[in-house]
Formats: C-alpha cells, sequence, structure tokens
C-alpha cells in the first residue's frame, strides 16, 4: 500500500520526535525526511539507499559531540562539532589503498595528505572530517590508528600520511576549546559501518551552517544504466558553504524566497560566502588516478547547480577513489589493471553532478535548528516552505 504523503511525512515527524539527539558516534539511522521524500526532484536514478555506502564495501562512521548551552567557555563549550570517517574498503582500507585524485576548487580550508595522493595516485586509508581546529589531533589518531592495527612493518621502516579535511564550526562550536580527542576520532573508525548513512547534525557536520540554514553531512548515489557499465558513484558531503541569497534548489531561486533568520547577523562577514565544503566521491567504476581526479572536478557543477560561487573565504575542496583494481598498489609485483574508456566518462561525471547535487540539499533537510555559543542559531531549512516553493514553480515531484 503506497500512503498519502502528508501520512508518510507525519509518520517520519513522529518517529524522528523520539530519537535521542545525542550520541557519542552511531549509525543508528533516525527516521528522518530526505529530500525525495519532500518532492524534490533530481536527475539519474539512485542505488538501493541513496548513500555513499551503495558503493560496496565503502563504510560511514561518526562520532558526534553535542552538550552545554549559554554562553561561550572556551574549554567547556558549548560544544557542537564531531569526526566523520569514511573507509573505502572497510577495514581493509589500511592494508589495500584505492586509486584516487583530489581538487581544490577553492583552497581556503585544509585536506592534508594530498601531496601524497596526487603523487602517489593512491588513497592509504580513510577520509576524516572534522573542525577546522580538530585536523592535528585527528590526523595524529589515524597514525594511532594504523599503529595499533599492524603497523609498522617488521622492517621498522614505516610511516603514515593521512588525508583529513576540515569546515569551520565556530559560529556555533567552541572551537577554541579543542573538544575533538584521538579517542573520538578512533571510535568514528572502528563504528564505521555499512548500510543506511545518518545526515544532518552528525559528526564532523553537527555545528556547520549552509546557505544561510543549518548544514551537515549528507549523502546519494547514483547507479548508472547497464549500457554504461551498471557502476555505482556514490558522494558525502560535509557543507558549510554559501549564503542564503545564493541558494537555488531544483533551479528555484529557494534561498531569496523563504524568509528566515540569517546566521552572522551583526557581523561584519554577514553577507560572505566564507564557510567551506568537503566532498568525498566513491566509484566502484574501474578508474585510475588521472581519470578520478576529473571526477573529483565535476563536484564543481553539482555545487553550481545549487547555487554556490565558491567564494574567496570558502575552502571547497574534493576528493575521488575508485574501489576497482584491488590489489593495484601491490610492492613486489607488477600488476594488472583495468581502466575505464575516457570516451566512455560521460554517464559517470553526469551522475557525480547529480548526486553531489542532491547530496548537499538531503543535509539540509536533515538538519535541524540548532543554538550553540552565545545562544547564536541557525535555523534548519523548513520542509513546508520548500514544498510551497516547489509547487509554486511547477517543480514539486
Amino acid at each position: 500500500m503506497i500512503l498519502p504523503f502528508s501520512f508518510r511525512y507525519l509518520l517520519i515527524l513522529f518517529c524522528s520526535s523520539v530519537i535521542a539527539s545525542f550520541s557519542l558516534g552511531q549509525n543508528n539511522l533516525p527516521a528522518k525526511p530526505r529530500a525525495r521524500d519532500l518532492g524534490v526532484p533530481f536527475d539519474g536514478t539512485p542505488g538501493p539507499l541513496n548513500a555513499i555506502t551503495d558503493v560496496s564495501g565503502v563504510t560511514v562512521g561518526h562520532t558526534t559531540l553535542n552538550f552545554g548551552e549559554g554562553k561561550l567557555q572556551v574549554g567547556k563549550g558549548p560544544v557542537r562539532t564531531g569526526v566523520t570517517a569514511v573507509l573505502p574498503r572497510g577495514k581493509d582500507s589500511m592494508s589495500n589503498p584505492v586509486f584516487a585524485g583530489w581538487w581544490s576548487l577553492n583552497g581556503n580550508g585544509e585536506m592534508t595528505g594530498t601531496t601524497w595522493v596526487e603523487e602517489s595516485g593512491f588513497l592509504e586509508g580513510p577520509v576524516m572530517i572534522t573542525n577546522t581546529h580538530s585536523v592535528g589531533v585527528v590526523r595524529d589518531a589515524v597514525i594511532q590508528w594504523r599503529v595499533t592495527h599492524g603497523q609498522p612493518d617488521p622492517t621498522g621502516y614505516w610511516w603514515s600520511l593521512p588525508v583529513v579535511a576540515e569546515t569551520w564550526d565556530g559560529w556555533l562550536n567552541d572551537i577554541n576549546g579543542f573538544h575533538v580527542k584521538p579517542e573520538h576520532a578512533l571510535h568514528a573508525i572502528d563504528t564505521a559501518s555499512f548500510g543506511p548513512v545518518p545526515e544532518g547534525n552528525v559528526g564532523g557536520g553537527t555545528g556547520m551552517v549552509c546557505n544561510g540554514f543549518k548544514g551537515g553531512i549528507g549523502t546519494a548515489s547514483r547507479k548508472l544504466d547497464a549500457k554504461d557499465g551498471g557502476y555505482t558513484i556514490g558522494i558525502l558531503v560535509q557543507c558549510n558553504y554559501g549564503t542564503k541569497d545564493n541558494l537555488r534548489i531544483a533551479g528555484i531561486p529557494v534561498g531569496r524566497e523563504i524568509s528566515a533568520e540569517v546566521p552572522y547577523a551583526g557581523t561584519s562577514f554577514v553577507n560572505d560566502d566564507h564557510g567551506s565544503i568537503i566532498v568525498v566521491v566513491a566509484t566502484d567504476a574501474p578508474l585510475v588516478a588521472h581519470q578520478l581526479k576529473r571526477l573529483a572536478r565535476r563536484v564543481s557543477l553539482g555545487l553550481g547547480r545549487n547555487g554556490s560561487i565558491s567564494g574567496n573565504g570558502s575552502g571547497d575542496i574534493f576528493i575521488a577513489f575508485s574501489t576497482a583494481n584491488s590489489g593495484a598498489a601491490a610492492a613486489d609485483h607488477v600488476v594488472d589493471l583495468k581502466m575505464f574508456p575516457n570516451d566512455k566518462l560521460g554517464p559517470v561525471f553526469a551522475a557525480t553532478v547529480q548526486a553531489t547535487e542532491e547530496a548537499i540539499i538531503n543535509a539540509m533537510i536533515a538538519a535541524e535548528t540548532m543554538t550553540g555559543i552565545e545562544n547564536h542559531k541557525v535555523v534548519a531549512l523548513p520542509h513546508d516552505k520548500l514544498r510551497e516553493m516547489l509547487k509554486k514553480y511547477n517543480r514539486l515531484n
């Protein structure tokens, strides 16, 4: 039986209300509506979960830190932050690197380890995402995790250059209180799992702002037609960028149409695009490093669909990897590889653009209104008003 939208939506909201808002790392999926549930139209065919974990082998884990209220006391809170981990091959990610490429649309941000990704063509280990001032502790924790799980090798010669990215959550979070600890990064890795991915105010996305509304973690996927190889492309974003006036959803100037409190009110940067977005692209298509760099570039077009101008103050940094060609990083013998033809990459590029567009909107739909330090409040994108706009412009699916 297909339930009417209104009943399904009320049921989703009821289920959401009984889910606890605080957790220390979990993949228990809250029963929240996603963009498609609200009738937002998107191009392309999603995978079964419409998540990065539709790419076989990929796991995601979060540690969410959300406690304290009121006036900022540096070192005490309020705390609105966390860590997100994406493991390309689950627990085998350390021993079986994947081909990868990265791209910076605008470099006012950080993603460590990318010079070695560029040089070697491989991603060794997880992609970690956190807040701007916790990159170092998360990076060190990944090295600690690798040492604990079998490194260094018997020769004693070993080193690690983990990939850790960030966006700034200092409007809501006690960012200079350094609340993210090694155990939080380790927990995100150790609890990473297959299946549905929690979105919104979770993990590294807990304290983020996106396009003038509450941002956070979002994900989506696309399944290619059999004639194009039947491969899957998955996206995970931590979105903290943009301005309200620039926000577009399904081509509609939603940000200008919907009245809402604006973050950063009273500051000199209230109208500036000074946030950031980190995007992780996963695929099982047999792409090699230079092709994955091309794929990472296409993320830019997905942001553009949602109105991004990639402002001067925004760190828009993307990494793409392929789970194909297992064993390609072998050090002791010549490896035979499969490579997707460049002339056939069009559908893969399109899927990346489409899934990026949807993952960002999923993050905003899942995010909930949050009050943080100094009672700074960031409102969630109102679902009812979004549907009104979609209907007004004849875009309601």
